[in-house]
């Protein structure tokens, strides 16, 4: 006879395939706000530029007022014709989307200090932008340097809003965090959490892969044998010490949880809201002016069929940039907004100049070593073709995820005060030649001394380890820097806005980033070598153990960087005078109706993936675009920012005068809830359609029990 449990484990089993085949309907879900480009109104309210990470995230909270409309152009494609690869976890790493159109494919200028070499720099070119074709991790900044960001703007009006307790709620709305769903995975892998530090009710879910291994659950030991403790929350601002992350993984069927999953698919269908995919937006119009003498953008222009189509749309309320690091800088210089050398040299006339465009520029680097294993992996067991478990779903949700962040007192021990002092002297002389204006340079010293003296000298990682575990026969250990002292840039060479812009990060520019990160790669040696985890090893291949010497250290550094891929702070949020962009509510400076809600905003890196803040800062960007338009807040909705918004610009007299009849968000199993505007039939219809999928999940576990 069949235990209870077993009848109700094969019935959830039932359930959990149901959702795919709803979310494949695409009468049902995957379509149903997307609209081909020849049906785009002449005007919308809100035109978000980028249907990325963040442009999604603020698509479907503006449009959750019925009474305003939304419009999202997407450069990329749906994502429809390779969404296996994008939903499955791991294909992350062993059917990369690197090599398909999803990606923007950028590459760097030849970087001086990294053997001029030209790195590749992959972005998420598809709805949903990186979150579709990253690495899933989900984990958040420290207290201290979201605090240190909010220092930086001073008595700036609407400051409070990017304090750390402002973004930590934005960054719970976003979530539904879900435990271990298998105690087995939980307990081999060392996973510990607080379930108070995350949010429960948001639209993408945060979880732990169903499947594991030996060396996961090694991590904890060994890096606690090599001086790094270990953390049983890294969710709740203080996220340094060794833990196992969590990811954007939805556990009730293994698929990659991200922005078109979460916040795009599930919404019924909604008269006001529509977004479109391969829109390559080219620049934005402006006719007038505020009285203020602020210019105000009237229209958005986008480029259809790679160009040979150039249409626009006109815009009632605001623009919203979301175009990413690169992206939105971009938009900006090809409209004319940015320094005017720059504007200058590519043929395109200034229309307002604002030095800071495209400045301030800042990166993750990483190296990492390599070490051959007789242990089974992820990339071993799915290269075997005899494997029976590489087309498993379960196998397929593992993905990398032990990690470490690691201080500059694990790093440098009693050394961190002269490391301190030389960087703090050597100020002038690494000033970066990506600008002569003096607020940028200023801004330049104002990054500079917060991560010198608040972001060094605190317990926040400078060094992010992480262990690899999807290549076959190999065992690998990152070493990821994440408080660049050098700062790059993001310009133009042409007039042409199809052009790709200039990505000049100024790797290693700075001696300190090379110290901090040969001071990473040495640890991430003793790491590989330090038990248990050193039991998995059979002998370093990469570099090899003739790599010893500072010296040799940084010849090799130098030759193989790249891009751990989170760039940032190219639209800084910071005072005019700094070179800064946007001010604290979003707002470009010079304009009177433009933001830029995305990770280009933040003035500092993050010791952090960029995912878990991204969904922060666009959450909080819809608190304030919605608090300033008097949009109601809508029935039953995750609407729980504690953002204290203040804005007083006078520019702007088109408010809203809303009812409070808003519609609902979206809920956390990625199916839709009834919402209450035009188009509840919509979800009545996938509701039936679940109902029916349940009573068929159900009737298969009986059979197969019985």
């Amino acid at each position: 006879m069949h235990s209870f449990t077993s009848i109700i484990l094969v019935a959830w089993a039932g359930l959990a395939l149901a959702a795919p085949f709803a979310q494949d309907e695409p009468h049902l879900l995957r379509t149903r706000n997307i609209i081909d480009s020849t049906s785009i109104a002449d005007s919308y309210d809100f035109v978000i530029v980028g249907g990325g990470l963040a442009g999604l995230v603020l698509g479907a909270r503006l449009s959750e007022d019925k009474n305003h409309t939304v419009l999202v152009l997407e450069a990329g494609t749906t994502g429809d014709e390779l969404k296996t690869r994008i939903d499955t976890p791991a294909y992350a790493y062993y059917q990369s989307l690197w090599p398909t159109d999803l990606n923007w494919n950028f590459t760097t200028t030849p970087q001086a200090h990294a053997n001029n070499s030209q790195l590749p720099w992959p972005r998420g070119k598809v709805l949903g932008g990186s979150s579709a074709i990253n690495g899933l991790y989900m984990n958040r900044p420290g207290e201290i340097e979201v605090n240190a960001w909010q220092a930086m703007l001073g008595d700036m009006k609407g400051a409070d809003n990017w304090s750390w307790d402002s973004l930590y709620a934005a960054m719970k709305k976003s979530e539904a965090f879900s435990a271990p769903i298998d105690a087995s995975v939980q307990k081999e892998a060392g996973i510990t959490f607080n379930t108070a530090s995350h949010g429960t009710q948001g639209p993408i879910h945060m979880s732990y892969p169903g499947y594991t291994f030996p060396e996961v659950g090694a991590w904890s030991a060994a890096t606690s044998d090599v001086g790094v403790a270990g953390t049983t929350d890294a969710y709740g601002g203080e996220n340094w010490g060794a833990y196992v992350a969590t990811s954007a993984i939805n556990p009730t069927n293994w698929t990659r949880s991200y922005s078109r999953s979460g916040y795009l698919d599930p919404l019924p269908p909604r008269a006001n809201y529509d977004v479109v995919a391969n829109a390559h937006v080219t620049r934005l119009l402006f006719n007038s002016s505020s009285p203020r003498g602020n210019l105000t953008a009237n229209a958005v222009e986008y480029a259809l069929n790679g160009g040979a189509e150039t249409l626009s749309v006109g815009v009632k309320k605001e623009v919203i940039l979301a175009g990413g690091t690169v992206g939105s800088p971009a938009v900006l210089l090809y409209s004319g907004i940015g320094p005017k050398d720059v504007l200058d040299a590519a043929g395109v006339p200034v229309v307002s100049e604002l030095p800071g465009v495209g400045q301030h520029l800042q990166d993750h680097l990483s190296v990492s070593i390599m070490w051959s294993t007789d242990a089974d992996t992820g990339g071993s067991i799915y290269a075997n073709n005899a494997s029976t478990e590489k087309d498993d779903a379960t196998f397929l949700s593992y993905v990398n995820s032990a990690t470490a962040y690691v201080n500059a007192s694990v790093l440098f021990g009693n050394g961190v005060g002269s490391l301190q002092s030389s960087i703090n002297g050597a100020i002038d002389e690494y000033i970066p030649n990506t600008s002569t204006d003096a607020g940028v340079i200023d801004g330049f010293k104002a990054i500079y001394d917060t991560t010198a003296n608040t972001i060094l000298t605190s317990p926040i990682g400078l060094i992010e380890l992480v262990i690899g575990l999807t290549t076959d026969g190999v065992i690998q250990i990152g070493a990821n820097l994440q408080h660049p002292f050098s700062h790059g840039q993001i310009s133009i060479a042409s007039s042409n806005p199809l052009d790709y812009p200039i990505i000049n990060p100024n790797y290693l520019n700075h001696p300190a980033d090379v110290q901090v990160l040969r001071q990473g790669i040495k640890l991430a040696r003793r790491l590989g070598n330090a038990q248990p985890l050193a039991s998995s090893m059979t002998e370093e291949t990469w570099p090899g153990p003739d790599v010893e010497s500072d010296q040799e250290w940084e010849d090799w550094l130098r030759g193989n960087v790249f891009t751990e891929f989170h760039p940032s702070s190219t639209c800084a949020m910071m005072p005019l005078e700094q070179g800064g962009v946007v001010d604290a509510n979003l707002r470009v400076y010079g304009l009177s109706n433009v933001r830029v809600a995305d990770a280009s905003i933040p003035p500092i890196s993050f010791s952090a993936h960029l995912m878990s803040s991204t969904y922060g800062i666009a959450e909080q960007a819809s608190t304030i675009i919605r608090n300033y338009h008097n949009l109601p807040v809508p029935k039953n909705s995750t609407h729980n920012s504690t953002s204290s918004h203040n804005e007083t610009d006078s520019t702007t007299n088109n408010r809203a005068n809303d009812s409070d009849d808003g519609t609902a968000i979206l809920n956390t199993t990625n199916t839709p809830p009834g919402e209450g505007d035009s188009s509840g039939n919509g979800a009545a219809s996938l509701h039936s359609h679940a109902f029916i999928m349940t009573l068929v999940g159900l009737w298969l576990s009986f059979v197969v029990l019985v």
